[in-house]
């Protein structure tokens, strides 16, 4: 079972994070989410507080999405279910829809929908912040309880408005990162396209104007079913949690709803 936290009352949602991160990436906007449905926030294997797979298995997408399930079935919740993730959980959620998993997919900034392989400056970017977060964590922890340097650190690989992170949050961001056991590993075998054009169920997929992590040329259109809604969020960086809850709120509700259109 994957660690997870749970809250709110109605309809289960599910929210899973990006690479490097936990469930707590969702904390700025589980309190609204919560108002109207019961939210299940997982740690994916390898982060938070989930160990990595088991029996050897390497961190596919598909052996991902095959614990998931297991999990969510070890709650007790019925599937197909409502699922939105970021990043790494955004690519997580379609697969669960291509296996009827998933009776709506909210995806903010999927991996994957690259053509042939991921943005080259993907692994520099991930690369340097990882080794920064477990050779200097304490300088790392210390520039970001500044406004401007938590700013100029984590625009990137978070989103621009980053300073209106609460530094503890920054700093649990760190922590997560550096304890991610199975971040080499997830970041290696998690490179292949992802192809889901027989998607049935409503699928929203979302990246921001400031997102550079995953740039234009990776956003793929093509693998994806033809009814997918497409967003362009302006201002949105590739993790827009912190940076506007409200926005994020509003597009997971909305893209949820649209399944009983």
């Amino acid at each position: 079972m994957w660690h997870h936290r749970t809250t709110g009352a109605g309809e289960p949602l599910i929210l899973l994070h990006g690479m490097g991160m936990s469930h707590a990436a969702w904390n700025p906007v589980t309190p609204r989410l919560s108002l109207t449905r019961t939210v299940i926030a997982f740690d994916i294997a390898g982060f938070g507080a989930t160990p990595p797979l088991s029996g050897g298995l390497v961190p596919t997408i598909a052996h991902l999405v095959d614990a998931l399930e297991r999990s969510i079935c070890g709650l007790g919740i019925r599937v197909p279910v409502d699922i939105a993730g970021n990043s790494l959980g955004g690519t997580m959620a379609l697969e669960a829809a291509k296996r009827g998993l998933a009776r709506s997919v909210v995806a903010i900034s999927p991996a994957g929908l690259w053509s042939a392989h991921p943005p080259l400056h993907l692994k520099y970017t991930f690369g340097s912040l990882r080794f920064g977060v477990t050779t200097s964590p304490r300088l790392l922890k210390t520039m970001v309880r500044n406004p401007v340097l938590r700013e100029i650190v984590l625009s990137v690989p978070l989103s621009v408005g980053s300073h209106r992170m609460p530094a503890g949050d920054a700093i649990g961001s760190f922590d997560d990162l550096a304890s991610a056991s199975a971040f080499e590993a997830t970041f290696e075998n998690t490179k292949t396209p992802f192809s889901g054009r027989d998607i049935t169920v409503p699928v929203t997929v979302a990246f921001g104007t400031r997102d550079w992590i995953i740039t234009r040329g990776s956003r793929r259109r093509d693998g994806l079913p033809p009814h997918t809604h497409w967003v362009t969020k302006p201002g949105w960086g590739h993790v827009p949690m912190w940076v506007d809850p409200v926005g994020v709120t509003q597009l997971i509700l909305k893209g949820s709803d649209l399944r009983q259109n």
